[in-house]
Order: C-alpha cells, then sequence, then structure tokens
C-alpha cells in the first residue's frame, strides 16, 4: 500500500494554482459586466485589424512570390541566429570556424543573388 499522504502539497498546490488562475481569468470578466456597459452595435462589431472591410474571400489564395518571400526571410532570419554564436565561439574555433561560417555565408549570398536575378524579390 502506498502512502498518499507524501503527494497531499502537491494536492493543496494543484488546487490553489487552479483557484488563482480562474480568478485571473474571470475577475475582469465580471468586473466588466458588472461596471461596463454591453451595448453592441455596427461599429462595434466592425472589422478592426487593418480599418476597412475585407474587399475579397478571405480564402483566397497568396500569390507564389508571397511564400517565397517568406522562406528568404526564414533562411536569412536562420543566418543571424547562427552568426551570434559563431561570433562568441570564434576564439575556440580558430581559423577552421572562421572558414567554415564564410563558406556558409558565401553560399547565402549566391542564393540571394540567385533568387534576385531570379525576380522573386521584385514586388509589383
Amino acid at each position: 500500500m502506498t502512502d498518499l499522504s507524501q503527494y497531499l502539497p502537491i494536492l493543496i498546490f494543484l488546487v490553489i494554482a487552479l483557484l488563482l488562475s480562474a480568478v485571473i481569468v474571470f475577475l475582469p470578466i465580471g468586473v466588466a459586466h458588472l461596471t461596463g456597459t454591453h451595448q453592441p452595435s455596427a461599429d462595434k462589431n466592425s472589422e478592426y485589424e487593418c480599418g476597412f472591410p475585407a474587399f475579397e474571400d478571405p480564402r483566397s489564395q497568396f500569390d507564389v512570390r508571397f511564400y517565397l518571400v517568406a522562406i528568404l526571410f526564414i533562411v536569412f532570419d536562420l543566418e543571424a541566429a547562427f552568426l551570434f554564436p559563431w561570433a562568441v565561439s570564434l576564439d575556440m574555433t580558430g581559423w577552421a570556424g572562421w572558414t567554415t561560417m564564410m563558406i556558409f555565408l558565401g553560399e547565402l549570398a549566391i542564393g540571394l543573388a540567385y533568387a534576385w536575378k531570379k525576380g522573386a524579390l521584385d514586388w509589383e
């Protein structure tokens, strides 16, 4: 038979966490209903993301160039993510690390030049 009294502090912690999170979530809702006025109107229910109503179906297809720009952004964002740890550890990697990173940056530069030449960065 297992002694379940050791789990009592964990149970108390979980109950307190659930109660505190419920208070944090539901207290502002209750206060808003008690103090505020709930009068929906056409202006309150209108689109607010971009400031004007949608002019076409939201499920329409995007142009392929949008995805190309997104992929290029991810590639060069990852490049920046690789540059910071490389710069910090350059004293440990020495010339081999420097040469490897220059080859990596050269490959990225060639890829950028190729995408630029193909017109992947042109937006009409």
